[in-house]
């Protein structure tokens, strides 16, 4: 089953173009790795896909699970199955990790019309993934993000990811400021949410993140579109030889 079809897909960004006819498509139980050199449009297409303002398409469709995605609201994609993993995760202070993470569930389950978790299965299903993630419980306490570490916000995104159980996960450069310790940790995570049934657009700068989630997939963008694709082999010789080799134009 195709999760997500990006069919030529043409992207402003204060009347800048930064998208330049992407396709991709990310069928269930596939992992796709997007990699390519700064400013060739990898976080514009995750940002895009989350319903960020200010990216303008004036060309081309995104359909998620058969529904046009440029007609959902933010929450709609959400309610959906669509989860984003942001690259610089933001603080919310006076919103407890706990507070945020229950109504969100709670929000997600409304919206399908299914009965929320109680108290107890929520503070029981939480605490078990922050062990697994190596996060001290006391952070459900504290402020969404407030005062966390680099990789703590990381593995902050992925406990969100585990407990949500989304359809299609779009991680921006979860691999961004970790090390190697807290990437095996958040890769081991990353990887019990695989199944069958769900997709990941992984979007990363190096290879050394796809030793630990082994993709089906490599992409390269430049100039605001896929310029090669290839299986895990792709992503290795593009740490060999740069960037410089493809053809762009």
């Amino acid at each position: 089953m195709k999760l997500l079809e990006v069919d030529d897909l043409h992207v402003t960004v204060d009347g800048q173009k930064i998208l330049n006819g992407l396709s991709l498509t990310i069928e269930a139980g596939e992992v796709h790795a997007l990699m390519g050199p700064n400013g060739s449009g990898k976080s514009t297409l995750a940002n895009v896909l989350a319903g960020r303002p200010g990216y303008q398409i004036t060309s081309g469709t995104i359909h998620f699970k058969g529904e046009q995605l440029k007609d959902l609201k933010v929450e709609e994609r959400a309610h959906l199955g669509l989860f984003m993993a942001f690259q610089y995760p933001v603080e919310i202070p006076g919103v407890s990790n706990m507070e945020f993470m229950k109504a969100a569930l709670d929000a997600q389950a409304a919206a399908r019309e299914e009965e929320p978790l109680s108290a107890i299965e929520f503070m029981k299903a939480v605490r078990k993934i922050a062990e697994e993630l190596d996060l001290n419980p006391d952070f459900l306490k504290r402020g969404v993000n407030e005062g966390f570490s680099g990789g703590e916000k990381k593995r902050n995104e992925i406990l969100q990811l585990l407990l949500l159980q989304p359809t299609l996960a779009v991680l921006d450069e979860t691999d961004s400021g970790l090390d190697i310790d807290a990437i095996q940790t958040v890769s081991a995570g990353v990887n019990r949410f695989r199944n069958t049934d769900n997709g990941l657009l992984l979007i990363t700068h190096y290879q050394r993140l796809l030793d630990y989630i082994v993709p089906d997939v490599v992409h390269v963008l430049a100039n605001g579109r896929i310029v090669r694709s290839g299986d895990k082999g792709l992503a290795l010789t593009l740490e060999e030889k740069g960037y410089a080799w493809l053809s762009t134009s």
